[in-house]
């Protein structure tokens, strides 16, 4: 049993499914109107009624996921959490109703995974194929052949914030309706050349908005819901003879979807004008189907996260022999900690692992000070396949796997993160000091002694004595780990 819930600007949506054979077979979909993205103040802090609605929702979804294990289960959050300034407040309370982990995902990521659910929904042909999401509060525009993308964009405008801007009283007139559009070509021209000149075969659309035009256009009998350009062109007439949404009703629009009905046409209007769009079909695939297909990959062992950090170590010649043998002799001591320390989970393991592969990775922009500028490349990179609070993390162990053991290194974390990330740090920093010669000369058979602050290593007999540099590295490690009082503790 596999479950994603993709809480979206306007709409919170879970979907739970079965891996059968490899294939992913849907059992039940749910979804509510929660506009997050309205419930944004001045300051861009959701407001205690937003969050409400919120975890209300996810309340109701939480009987369903009941007992699912935690790798099956994928909980994300888009525009309207990227740009709260308390997200991290809603998410520790989502996590706490739901019983699961809850990320929020970039802009390019949340593109990555909508042509997933898309690209699995639609008949495997060749030939390339733009797919066009319009959410609440931002839109993805994917170039992609098969299952794969090639381009991928999020622009910052949706449904429920055109909405707020243009259409705030609920009157559709002919000059609001022209900014709006105006406004979304203006938002393409970054990507409109390169968009063109790449071209594609086929264009489909995967969003409620879309979805809900084509069934308008449907129903005036204007095409057989097939989005084309001469209708979008009818539809907008008749939009603004209308004037109002609470009219939309006699068009089949639901009475949910009509206050946004105008701002997601305005959008999809100004991308049929801006990319020379000429029809388009849709798609019942969208992010939490390409969420479902995420997760059944990492389970099958086909990882698009590995595939990223193989691509980083490629792209900033990380010597790889040297990333393995630190990531080999970290495993090893934290198999020995985990359990003490808490850190046994399987995301542990991860950031772990790729945590030491990456940790030169800043070496190719300088050599001084190399750790901060790879924990800015992790931090701050679209890395396909992880969310913002797992590149924080990695940013986190490649920032403190050297120098000074500074409390600096941690202060992004949630305080409820600190004392996990604190220990994988550590066992990052003696790794990369015990691998330091480079020579990968296997680690010796180490003891180590956990206890809540403090670590005692405790090495063969005169295995220190022929290291006479290991052993300094290591009287070093003990005066930068005291600063954060933490006792290492070294048995010769």
């Amino acid at each position: 049993m596999l479950a994603a819930i993709d809480m979206g600007s306007n709409s919170f949506h879970m979907v739970v499914a079965r891996l059968v054979h490899g294939e992913i077979r849907t059992l039940e979909k749910m979804g509510e109107k929660v506009q997050l993205g309205a419930g944004l103040d001045s300051n861009n802090r959701l407001t205690e009624e937003a969050m409400q609605r919120g975890l209300a929702c996810l309340g109701r979804f939480a009987q369903r996921l009941s007992g699912m294990p935690p790798e099956a289960v994928q909980v994300v959050g888009t525009n309207a959490l990227r740009v709260a300034r308390n997200a991290r407040h809603f998410m520790a309370r989502a996590e706490k109703v739901l019983g699961y982990p809850v990320e929020i995902i970039a802009g390019r990521e949340e593109a990555r995974l909508i042509y997933l659910g898309v690209s699995h929904t639609l008949s495997d042909d060749t030939g390339r194929r733009l797919v066009v999401d319009i959410g609440g509060g931002s839109t993805e525009f994917i170039i992609g052949e098969r299952f794969e993308p090639q381009d991928m964009e999020s622009l910052h405008m949706g449904c429920v914030s055109f909405r707020n801007q243009y259409f705030p009283d609920g009157k559709i007139t002919r000059k609001q309706m022209d900014r709006a559009i105006t406004h979304a070509e203006q938002e393409l021209l970054n990507i409109r050349q390169h968009y063109v000149k790449r071209g594609w075969q086929s264009a489909v659309g995967s969003s409620g908005t879309i979805k809900a035009i084509a069934g308008v256009l449907a129903s005036l009998k204007l095409t057989d819901g097939t989005i084309t350009m001469d209708a979008m062109t009818e539809l907008r007439k008749r939009l603004v003879a209308m004037g109002k949404t609470e009219k939309l009703g006699d068009l089949g629009v639901r009475q949910d979807r009509q206050s946004i009905f105008p701002a997601g046409f305005a959008i999809l209007m100004g991308a049929f004008n801006s990319l020379r769009i000429s029809d388009m079909t849709f798609a019942d695939g969208a992010l939490r189907e390409g969420l479902l297909y995420d997760i059944a990959g990492r389970i099958q062992h086909e990882d698009v996260r590995e595939r990223t950090i193989q691509a980083l170590q490629e792209r900033y010649h990380v010597d790889q022999h040297h990333g393995g043998a630190v990531e080999a002799t970290a495993i090893a001591a934290w198999q020995q900690v985990a359990e003490a320390w808490n850190i046994d989970t399987p995301v542990d393991e991860e950031v772990l692992r790729w945590g030491c592969r990456l940790h030169e990775i800043g070496l190719t922009i300088s050599h001084s000070q190399y750790h901060k500028h790879g924990a800015y490349l992790l931090r701050y990179s679209d890395l396909p396949g992880f969310s913002q609070q797992f590149q924080r993390e990695l940013a986190t162990l490649v920032r403190g796997h050297r120098r000074k053991f500074s409390s600096s290194i941690f202060e992004e974390l949630e305080p409820d993160d600190l004392p996990r990330l604190r220990y994988l740090c550590i066992l990052v920093r003696l790794a990369v000091l015990l691998q330091h010669p480079r020579n990968h000369e296997q680690p010796p058979d180490i003891t180590l002694t956990p206890a809540s602050n403090g670590l005692t290593l405790t090495f063969p007999a005169g295995w220190l004595d022929d290291r006479p540099l290991t052993m300094a590295d290591l009287q070093n490690e003990q005066d930068y780990l005291a600063k954060q009082n933490f006792e290492l503790t070294v048995n010769a």
